[in-house]
C-alpha cells in the first residue's frame, strides 16, 4: 500500500489551484459529475507525486497538464468502448465507392508540382493546397490582386498542360478531370518553365 501523506506544500498548492483546475475540467468534461471525478483523480496524482511535488517550479502548470492528460485518456477509453456496428450478411452486395479521379492523382502531383517553376509552385501550394485566398497571396507577395489572380491563372494552366504530358490526364467535355493512365509517365523532356 502507498503512504499517502500530505505537506504543507501540497495543501498550499491545492488551495490555491483547485477552483483554476475544476472549471477547466467542467469546461472539457462531458458532465460535472466527471470533472469531480477527475479532480479526485489530479488530488490523487498530486498525493503520489510526495515530496517531489514540492520541489516543482510551477506546480499550477503541472496541475493543469495532469488535469488534460486525464481528459485524454478519459476520451481515448471512451472510444474504445464504442460498440461495434453489425456487418450486413450479404457484403457482396454492398457497392464499391467510386474514386474520384482527382484524387487518384496524389502519386503524380507532387512529380509534376516539382517541374513547375517556383513562382508557380508557390501560387498552386499557398491559393490551392493551403487554401490562401488570392488576396492575402497578393498582399504576401506586394502584388496588386489582379497581378496574383493573374500568375495564379497561369500557373493552374501550366499545371494542366503538364498533368495531360505527364499523366495522360484527360478532361470531359466541360473541363472536369475525367481519367488519366495510371501511373506516372516519365516525360524528361519537360523541363521548369
Amino acid at each position: 500500500m502507498i503512504a499517502l501523506a500530505t505537506s504543507s506544500c501540497h495543501n498550499t498548492a491545492w488551495r490555491r489551484y483547485k477552483g483554476e483546475i475544476l472549471g477547466f475540467l467542467e469546461h472539457r468534461a462531458g458532465s460535472v459529475a466527471e470533472a469531480d471525478d477527475l479532480l479526485q483523480e489530479v488530488f490523487l496524482k498530486v498525493l503520489l507525486q510526495g515530496k517531489a511535488f514540492c520541489e516543482l517550479d510551477d506546480p499550477r502548470a503541472w496541475l493543469f497538464r495532469v488535469a488534460r492528460n486525464l481528459i485524454i485518456d478519459r476520451r481515448r477509453l471512451a472510444k474504445t468502448r464504442e460498440p461495434l456496428q453489425p456487418l450486413p450478411d450479404d457484403l457482396s452486395a454492398q457497392p464499391v465507392p467510386e474514386i474520384d479521379p482527382v484524387d487518384l492523382l496524389t502519386h503524380c502531383l507532387p512529380s509534376v508540382l516539382s517541374k513547375l517553376s517556383a513562382k508557380d509552385r508557390e501560387a498552386i501550394a499557398l491559393c490551392d493546397l493551403q487554401g490562401v485566398t488570392p488576396s492575402d497571396y497578393a498582399r504576401q507577395l506586394g502584388l496588386s490582386l489582379p497581378a496574383a489572380k493573374s500568375r495564379l491563372q497561369r500557373a493552374r494552366l501550366r499545371l494542366r498542360s503538364r498533368l495531360a504530358k505527364s499523366c495522360r490526364v484527360s478532361y470531359d467535355g466541360a473541363g472536369k478531370l475525367c481519367c488519366f493512365v495510371a501511373g506516372l509517365v516519365q516525360d524528361a523532356s519537360i523541363k521548369a518553365e
